[in-house]
């Protein structure tokens, strides 16, 4: 029996400031994969649904574009504020609708999705203008403009917090956006625009619900975007930049991974194991920069391994809600599936199974999608398994000698969104940090994703950056405004 909640049994569209249902009525459910209960019933959005929130929100541009700063930082507060006094709820939620541990929920995604909107309240707060004197007579003022009207699309894998990184700046910069959530997760953001949908003007914040190859489809066909904003699979991430470009508009994409997790011989082996494990078993490994590939220096691997293997085998699997599970459900089945067919793939490339490899069914969590965490030992960094994205608790442990060696396995890759480097000589942890070439490199920590640092992919993980001020640029246009001082005409043409 899982938790009530303060849910509704059927979520419409949330358009213009109202809740409505789809043009044609048809709706889908939403299931906890923790047990296979139904939560609720969604609208399914048809390209009508997409008209109508594209047009609502180019109604409310015309007059949030004007809202001053101070008018948009005090209604970013004022959602922060909403969020904290609502912490359980969407903590319940969001664990109940994804599968992922409560502690996780109540801890890191929601408080992070209120530290969020502060922040770029602040951010907007603080932004100054420029007005520079060229020459004697000429002053170049640079003024930052709202885009427009917006379309964002998050994942299933973090749907509040993801939703919090795309609406927080959008709403700071003065645009207006249409947002569609994952059909498979879109519950908590549901929830979220029921109590916030008196704060916001009608049309500024819409939600549309659906599946990615329907509404997302409709999203991406539609020529009312200035902007499209994504985070997901780089599948996905490159049909979403075709579609920009074929409109000649930007695209913000934050995409896949396969992030090397590197450990010197040096390093503290006790906050060395808690990291290896915090990079792949955290939302049992549904990141996308999770720490999947395992680089350990031969005088340790020995060593390492079979205690991380110990470690990995004394997880508490459980139902997410249980304040003590530590490993929460896999989102639905077919991604389990995938999980365990690339088990199966390393066993064929000569790799072995150090611990997992299988699903979890015992007790309470036999009608769930649970797996073990696994790591899969003896591999070598062109194997399949170290090379493509597996997206569940499931590590490759690749031994390396020299940090030279390391570096060049750890570039050595289409991703390049995160990593970590694990030793205790500071020399050596910039020189590899700064030699990786990904957007994000932790040293002796992981999956440390605060507001203020940018977070962002290099190659195939992805094109620009979030959760830092510098994403407002890219929900704004630079304007300059050249103004001539002198009072004389320019003298190119004959005169009076």
């Amino acid at each position: 029996m899982i938790p009530e909640t303060k849910l509704n049994s059927q979520y419409g569209l949330f358009t213009d400031g109202a809740w409505r249902p789809s043009a044609d009525g048809k709706t889908f459910d939403s299931f906890c994969p923790a047990t296979g209960d139904k939560l609720a019933s969604c609208s399914e959005a048809t390209s009508q649904d997409v008209d109508a929130a594209v047009d609502a929100a180019w109604r409310a541009f015309a007059t949030w574009k004007n809202t001053t700063v101070k008018e948009r930082a005090a209604l970013l507060n004022k959602i922060a504020d909403i969020i904290d006094a609502h912490t359980d709820e969407l903590a319940l939620i969001e664990t109940l609708d994804n599968g992922k541990p409560i502690r996780e929920t109540k801890n890191i995604d929601v408080p992070l999705s209120a530290a969020h909107f502060r922040y770029f309240a602040g951010c907007i707060l603080a932004e100054e203008g420029t007005a520079t004197m060229l020459d004697n007579t000429t002053m170049s003022i640079i003024l930052r403009e709202p885009i427009g009207v917006v379309g964002q699309i998050v994942p299933w894998n973090f749907p509040f917090l993801m939703a919090a990184w795309k609406l927080a700046p959008v709403l700071a910069s003065g645009c207006c956006t249409v947002l569609k959530p994952s059909k498979t997760t879109s519950l908590s953001v549901l929830y979220f625009a029921d109590l916030i949908k008196d704060v916001l003007p009608p049309g500024v914040f819409n939600v549309i619900t659906g599946a990615g190859s329907k509404a997302g489809q409709y999203m991406l066909d539609h020529k009312g975007f200035c902007k499209l904003a994504f985070t997901g699979s780089t599948e996905v991430g490159l049909s979403v930049a075709k579609a920009a470009a074929e409109k000649l508009i930007p695209a913000t994409l934050e995409l896949g991974g396969k992030s090397a997790n590197i450990f010197f011989a040096d390093c503290n082996l006790e906050q060395a194991y808690d990291g290896a494990q915090l990079g792949i078993l955290f939302n049992q490994g549904q990141v996308c920069c999770a720490g999947s590939r395992i680089f350990v220096q031969e005088d340790i691997y020995d060593e390492f391994v079979a205690e991380l293997a110990k470690r990995f085998n004394k997880v508490k699997i459980g139902l997410p809600w249980k304040e003590d599970t530590q490993l929460g459900a896999t989102i639905y089945k077919a991604q389990l599936d995938k999980v365990l067919s690339y088990v199966e793939l390393a066993k064929e490339e000569g790799a072995t199974i150090a611990c997992g490899g299988e699903q979890a069914t015992d007790g309470a969590l036999k009608n769930g999608i649970f797996m073990k965490p696994t790591l899969i030992t003896n591999a070598t960094n062109d194997m399949r398994v170290a090379r493509e994205e597996i997206f569940g608790p499931v590590a490759v442990v690749i031994k390396f000698k020299t940090e030279e060696e390391v570096i060049k396995m750890a570039n050595d890759s289409d991703y390049g969104l995160g990593g970590a480097v694990w030793t205790q000589d500071i020399n050596r942890a910039f020189r590899v940090a700064s030699s990786i070439e990904t957007g994000r490199v932790w040293v002796n920590t992981y999956n440390q994703i605060p507001e203020g640092s940018p977070f962002g992919g290099y190659k195939q993980s992805g094109i620009g950056r979030e959760t830092h001020k510098v994403i407002l640029e890219h929900y704004t246009q630079m304007k300059n405004i050249l103004i001539n001082l002198s009072g004389q005409p320019s003298g190119f043409y004959p005169q009076k």
